[in-house]
């Protein structure tokens, strides 16, 4: 389970008290620990705004995704957009157009799978900002 990354499920449906909700909190949370659900995409914003830590990822529905996306879009700590909808065909047009969406799903399962690469993808691609930052240059300078 990855640590320090946050991921907001957005969507005006979600019903904690729901077993299909609670199902789809327990997949996401069986990829990244911290899972925060939102029922507008205010809430959404408000969020990623005070987020000053962890990489976020957004999981939006599709009906608020076409809204939401110009809105977060390039914010500096979100890293990637999984729209989640029953119309894959519908959503894609729009979704095409925003380079951070990382497709259009209608299983919470691809969105794991999705996810999960995400995050492996950042860790390899900041994996080499890290170890320079750390490493002492200066005996080899000499």
């Amino acid at each position: 389970m990855a640590e320090n990354y946050l991921v907001i499920w957005v969507d005006g449906n979600i019903d904690m008290a729901n077993q299909d909700c609670q199902n789809t909190m327990e997949q996401l949370r069986a990829v990244v620990n911290q899972v925060n659900p939102c029922k507008t995409p205010e809430q959404c914003v408000q969020m990623l705004m005070e987020n000053q830590e962890e990489i976020s990822f957004v999981i939006s529905s599709g009906a608020f995704g076409q809204h939401l996306v110009p809105d977060i879009h390039d914010m500096a700590k979100l890293n990637a957009i999984f729209i989640f909808c029953g119309n894959k065909q519908r959503h894609q047009v729009w979704a095409q157009n925003w380079p951070k969406i990382k497709g259009v799903h209608t299983t919470i399962k691809h969105i794991c799978d999705k996810l999960a690469t995400a995050i492996k993808q950042y860790n390899q691609d900041h994996m080499f900002d890290c170890c320079v930052n750390t490493f002492n240059f200066g005996p080899i300078l000499r």
